[in-house]
């Protein structure tokens, strides 16, 4: 073996073991508590790249998930809605669906302001009562079905006496450069059967993550 395949080889080693200890690093510094909110970009192909050119988070972050960190059976999990439906998925697995090039989760923190936290008790009483509930694939406000933020929109403004937390915005399904809807979501919606939602209220996670309601406590991966 030559002097500079062995150098090579060695600078894998290293490479290898530095992209671990930096993903091991950013699980070690997020110390849960329930009702936190993950941000995530899921980096899902078309449909996320469509809603996240529509929408900006926090710091202009593009974000096209969001779920919230429960304790159920002394495990942490993550309550979100998701093809499947609304259901818990452990946190170790929410935070490994996307990640940026060192493998770090592609995921930001967001906890309520400290005058906001005695709601987090009446948010996560609710679990039993969301659970199982069906995805919301046409993206319609108030029609029994949940999609992510809408889950997380429902869950606190009933957990505040059926007043919004958060705040539903018009929904744009449209380039906004060209003024043309996005053709992922004609075909969408075409295969739906039913017209773009274009202009309804509704919610998305880079919405919520503005809201100064929150503060972002752990920032983990790049966010492009």
């Amino acid at each position: 073996m030559t002097r500079k395949r062995r150098n090579l080889i060695g600078f894998g080693v290293l490479l290898i073991a530095f992209l671990f200890y930096t993903k091991i690093n950013y699980f070690e510094a997020y110390k849960a508590q329930e009702g936190d909110l993950l941000f995530q970009d899921l980096d899902c192909g078309p449909t996320c790249d469509a809603i996240e050119a529509v929408t900006w988070g926090r710091d202009s972050v593009k974000f096209s998930h969001i779920g919230l960190v429960i304790k159920d059976n002394g495990e942490w999990k993550v309550l979100e809605a998701i093809s499947k439906g609304v259901i818990l998925t452990p946190i170790d697995d929410f935070l490994n669906r996307s990640s940026d090039f060192y493998g770090n989760p592609k995921v930001w923190v967001g906890r309520l302001a400290s005058e906001y936290l005695y709601l987090i008790k009446g948010v996560v009483n609710q679990k039993n009562d969301v659970l199982g509930k069906e995805y919301d694939n046409e993206f319609l406000y108030d029609n029994g079905k949940y999609y992510c933020s809408e889950l997380i929109y429902d869950m606190f403004k009933k957990a505040n006496g059926d007043i919004p937390f958060f705040e539903l915005e018009p929904m744009t399904f449209k380039s906004l450069k060209t003024g043309e809807y996005f053709p992922v979501w004609i075909s969408y919606y075409n295969k739906l059967n039913i017209d773009i939602p274009q202009d309804s209220l509704g919610i998305n996670p880079a919405g919520i993550s503005r809201s100064k309601k929150i503060e972002i406590v752990v920032k983990m991966g790049n966010i492009d």
